[in-house]
Parts: structure tokens; C-alpha cells; sequence
């Protein structure tokens, strides 16, 4: 059963509740102790300067007497003047105290999202990465984690802070005259929805700003990534044209911005100041009347002025509660993702067998890719796949790697006849290696990338790696060696050389199973046979299966399958299969011929 948003939230707010109750106990001492100042002022203005009976609560009469009464405040002034300045000293305090506390709350909280969520992200299925664009993981990760954390360290606690002000300032408002209080509860109403609309407003315009930005962003990151590209073509011109367009659409959008937030905050400030005028004028007439004390006036002046700027941001706090609501249902549609498990009784076999696939039929997204494929490939031997663009070759090592699991009844994949269904598949993707057409490197030096399959591998492992995949010439010609760093995505370095380091990378961990996914494509025939020389020499009982177009290297594999639309078109070693007709042979043809015309 799927976790409520709520509960989600909560379960990541678990040890933190805690410093937000001290907030909230922090924030309502330093609401009283706002209050209490301008009731300080109100008496003495109106009871030790004026001769004003005292009005009050029996608790506050009684400390009162306890000082020594009215006389003593008459002769001390300058008491009052102290009572005022530890009020302040204690809303500061409680203030600095609030905050302390709802910041570690809100960090932990916000802590503990980014770590679930990238946790969680690394256990979800590859096929869910497939669907899922990268920018929109990334800015669900951040961009909403963001306003999650803001709302809740910011919003949250304005918003019990207003309500408290609101509550306390209604209270004691009516205990010195309702007829005032009457007209600040006319315009509460008129503030809230004034507010409320016109941040819904905003709201639209920021999002239409946040996507200029977001295309401004992909803009810049897109061109620095084509660094080469542009200038290959010289198209520096053209790209600096885009950019300009751009940014000036962005920027004229911030410019509208900046006139809707004027209007807002202009027409705000006359709605205040008419309040305050009604209240001016009206309590000057109750004054006049002996209604209303001049400090009682004072006070609720104060007390106006002190709601009016939280009147006006409620709105706005409503307003980030509808985009915090809409960015943690964005955060939780990905925590509710059903993560890869393995069931309770898998195994972890030696993987050093041999692999079967049997009947093995499969489709994406009702597309269907592979089509009753059979085929062995036997322990220890090198396995060739041969087949054109689309034909299910990459599909069939996605299967064998647990990257996509074979449906029920859809065929079956065994290694030593165990069903890989029934492996673990941290066990299965540990003995697997494998490298692809298009290599990912990581920002860090070549060292570090070739590392990362055995982060306790030596210098003399990695360079034994390296010269087998035919890169260690390369890396010594760089002023660094292999301390030399790799630029994003590996793009100091040529195709061939990326191909070759994550060669390198799969090999140092010395895997039961290799899989070479056309990786070899971005280097030059003779640097091939090399590779495929040296793999020979140190493959021991390793069972590589090599994936390209080029014939001459798979010709030397002890089984070659031939795949055409998804079907085992012929299987064979490479003698039998150019003894008979049949793609391989057109193939073969061709690609000798070529050869010899060079």
C-alpha cells in the first residue's frame, strides 16, 4: 500500500519534531513579549503620567501592587523604561532561539529527503530511468527539495507566527474597544483575498520566468557541452545569437516581474494606510468622546501596525503552500517508485558457467525486439554477436545484466542452469563487466576512472589494466599521466582513448563474464586486434562476448550468433558461416572487399 504524502514527510521528520516544537514555544513568547510592550506603554502613558484607573487583569493588578502600586511607578520612572528593554532583550532571545532550532529541524529534514531520494533513485529499475527525462530528476532532487525546505524553515513557522499574532492581537484589541476592533475585522478579510490573488498572479508569472531560466540554463549547458562542435563548425556566432535571444526574453520577463510587484506591494502599502487612517481618525473621535484612553490609542495603533505587514503575507504563505504541495508530490511520485528486490532466496552461484538462452521473446512498450532467441554460449569461450541496427543485440546483454527483467512465460536465461531470475542481482552486475558503444568518464583523473571498478586496486593493476586495453601509451604522453584530469564526460580525450579507459575500467575487476557493446568502434583496426591479442593472452577461463559491425573482430570468436529483426538469423563459427550464404557471408564480402580497395 502507497504512503500518503503527509506520512512521507513525517517519516523524514522523525528526531526532528522536536526543535520545531521549541520554535513554536520560542516563536509564542516572542508574540507576548511584542504584545506586552505596547501594554507597557499604554500604562504608562495612561496610568503614570495620566491618572487613569487601572484596567487590567487581576494578575497583572496584583504585580502591580506588589512593586509598590501606581505611587512607585510615578516616582520610577524609569522602571518602565527597563520592563520595555527586557521585553525587547527577551523577543530577541526567543527570536534567536526559534530560529537556532527551525533551522536544524528544517536541515535535518531537507538532509534526510536528498539522501532517501538519491538512495532511492540508485535501487529504481533501469527502464524507469529510460522513461524519466535526467533534468526533470535532477530538478525534482533540487529545485523542489528547495521549496520544501524553504516553506517548511520559513512559511511554516510565519505562518503559526501570523496566527498567533492575529489571535493574541484580536484578544487584547477587543479587551480595550470592539468598536475599533470591528473595523480591523472588515479589512482582515479584504487584505487576506487581496493578497491571495494577487500572489496567485505572481506565482504564474515567476513559473513563466523559472522555464525562461531553465532554457537559458540548457541553452549555456548545452553549448559548452558541444564545445567542439561549435567549433568545428564555426558557429560561434549563430550561438551567440541564440544566447542574446534568449537571455533577452528572459530578462524582459524579470522586468514585468519587477512592475507586478510594484503594483503589489504599492497597493498594499495604500491598504494599510488606509486602515491605519480609519483607525486614526475613529479613535481620535472615541478619544475625544473620553471612549478610548490616548494609551489605549497607542497601544492599538501598534497593535494595527504590528498585523498588518502578516496580514499582507498570508496570501504569499498560502501561495508557497500551493507550490510546496505541488513540489512534494513531484518528490514523493518518485519515493513511491517500487524499487529492484530481489526475493528472499536468491542465490549468488559461480558465475564462471555456462550461459543459456532459451525461447527468449521480448518487447518495449508493446514493441517486440527479440523473438524466440536460442543460443548457448559455453564457459570460457569468446561469443560473437553480428546483426544490423535495431536487431535486439544490445537487448539480449541488457537481459543477461538483470538491466530489464524477463517477463514470466516470455523464455528463459540460465547461467549453469540456474535462472538469473533467481540471482542476486548486486551478485550478477558485480561478475558482469561491461562496456559500451558510448563510455561514460567521470570529472576526475584517469586514474580515478580506471579505479572505480576496484577502488582498492594498486598502481600496478591499473597499468596492467591499461596496457591490455591498449591505452597505456596514451596516458604516459600526458604532462600528468594518469594523474591527468578528465574533462566532463571525458571530453579531453578522444573517442577512441574513452572507449579504451573503460576498457580498462571492466578489466581491472577481472569479471567471470565480459561484455564488449561495439566498444570498440572508435578505434583503428590494428589498435582492435591488439586488444582482442592481449584479452586472449589474459582472459584465463573469463567468458567474453564480443558485440560489433566489424567482422574482423568477431571472426576469431569460437561461436559467432547472427541476428536479423530480433531473430536468430544464423550461429556458427566463423569458417562455417562464410562457407554458406547467408547475411553473415554478404557481410563478410563486403566489408573484405572494402578493405582491400584501401
Amino acid at each position: 500500500m502507497k504512503q500518503s504524502n503527509l506520512k512521507i514527510l513525517l517519516l523524514h521528520s522523525k528526531g526532528f519534531i522536536k526543535f520545531f516544537l521549541i520554535s513554536a514555544v520560542a516563536t509564542i513568547i516572542k508574540v507576548a513579549a511584542g504584545f506586552a510592550t505596547p501594554q507597557v506603554i499604554r500604562f504608562t502613558v495612561d496610568s503614570v503620567i495620566g491618572d487613569v484607573p487601572l484596567n487590567y487583569i487581576k494578575p497583572i493588578k496584583n504585580t502591580i501592587d506588589f512593586m509598590g502600586g501606581i505611587e512607585f511607578f510615578k516616582e520610577n520612572l524609569w522602571v518602565c523604561a527597563v520592563i520595555i528593554l527586557i521585553l525587547a532583550f527577551v523577543t530577541a532571545l526567543s527570536d534567536y532561539l526559534g530560529r537556532i532550532t527551525a533551522a536544524k529541524g528544517t536541515e535535518g529534514i531537507t538532509k534526510n529527503i536528498r539522501d532517501s531520494l538519491f538512495e532511492h533513485i540508485q535501487k529504481l529499475p533501469y527502464s524507469w530511468h529510460v522513461k524519466n527525462q535526467t533534468g526533470d530528476i535532477i530538478q525534482r532532487s533540487t529545485s523542489d527539495v528547495e521549496i520544501v525546505h524553504n516553506f517548511i524553515g520559513t512559511q511554516l513557522i510565519e505562518m503559526f507566527r501570523t496566527i498567533m499574532l492575529i489571535i493574541i492581537s484580536l484578544i487584547l484589541m477587543f479587551s480595550m474597544n470592539y468598536q475599533l476592533t470591528m473595523i480591523v475585522l472588515v479589512f482582515m478579510p479584504l487584505v487576506i483575498l487581496y493578497t491571495t490573488i494577487f500572489y496567485g498572479i505572481l506565482s504564474r508569472k515567476f513559473l513563466v520566468a523559472d522555464e525562461a531560466e531553465g532554457e537559458l540554463f540548457s541553452r549555456t549547458q548545452e553549448n559548452l557541452t558541444g564545445v567542439r562542435v561549435v567549433r568545428a563548425f564555426g558557429r560561434e556566432k549563430y550561438e551567440i545569437e541564440r544566447f542574446t535571444e534568449k537571455n533577452k526574453i528572459f530578462s524582459e520577463l524579470w522586468v514585468k516581474l519587477g512592475y507586478q510587484l510594484g503594483y503589489y506591494w504599492g497597493i498594499g502599502d495604500l491598504v494599510t494606510g488606509v486602515l491605519l487612517m480609519v483607525i486614526v481618525v475613529y479613535g481620535t473621535v472615541y478619544g475625544v468622546k473620553g471612549i478610548i484612553t490616548l494609551g489605549e490609542l497607542m497601544a492599538f495603533i501598534t497593535y494595527t501596525s504590528m498585523i498588518s505587514w502578516p496580514l499582507r503575507s498570508f496570501g504569499r504563505i498560502l501561495g508557497e503552500l500551493s507550490k510546496t504541495k505541488v513540489s512534494l508530490n513531484r518528490i514523493c511520485e518518485i519515493l513511491k517508485e517500487p524499487q529492484e528486490e530481489d526475493s528472499p532466496d536468491s542465490l549468488t552461484p559461480d558465475l564462471y558457467k555456462d550461459i543459456e538462452f532459451k525461447n527468449v521473446t521480448f518487447e518495449y512498450e508493446k514493441s517486440p525486439v527479440l523473438k524466440n532467441v536460442s543460443f548457448k554460449i559455453k564457459a570460457g569461450s569468446t561469443f560473437a554477436i553480428l546483426g544490423g541496427t535495431g536487431s535486439g543485440k544490445t537487448t539480449l546483454m541488457h537481459l543477461l545484466n538483470r538491466l530489464y527483467d524477463l517477463p514470466e512465460g516470455m523464455g528463459s536465461i540460465t547461467i549453469g542452469g540456474v535462472d538469473i531470475r533467481n540471482i542476486k542481482r548486486e551478485h550478477l552486475r558485480k561478475n558482469i563487466g561491461m562496456v559500451l558503444q558510448e563510455p561514460f568518464l567521470f570529472s576526475r583523473t584517469i586514474k580515478e576512472n580506471i579505479s572505480i571498478a576496484k577502488p582498492e586496486a594498486n598502481m600496478e593493476e591499473i597499468k596492467e589494466a591499461a596496457s591490455i586495453a591498449q591505452v597505456d601509451r596514451a596516458i604516459e604522453g600526458f604532462s600528468k599521466g594518469y594523474d591527468t584530469i578528465v574533462g566532463e564526460r571525458g571530453v579531453t580525450l578522444s573517442g577512441g582513448q574513452k572507449q579504451r579507459v573503460s576498457i580498462a575500467r571492466m578489466l581491472l575487476r577481472k569479471t567471470p563474464i565480459m561484455i564488449f557493446d561495439d566498444s570498440l568502434s572508435a578505434v583503428d583496426a590494428d589498435t582492435d586486434a591488439k586488444i582482442r591479442s592481449e584479452l586472449k593472452k589474459h582472459k584465463s577461463n573469463t567468458t567474453v562476448i564480443l558485440i560489433s559491425h566489424r567482422i574482423t573482430t568477431l571472426m576469431e570468436a569460437d561461436m559467432i550468433l547472427v541476428l536479423d529483426k530480433g531473430e536468430v538469423a544464423d550461429l556458427g563459427s566463423h569458417e562455417e558461416l562464410i562457407n554458406r550464404d547467408g547475411i553473415y557471408k554478404d557481410i563478410y564480402n563486403i566489408q573484405m572487399n572494402l578493405l582491400e580497395e584501401k
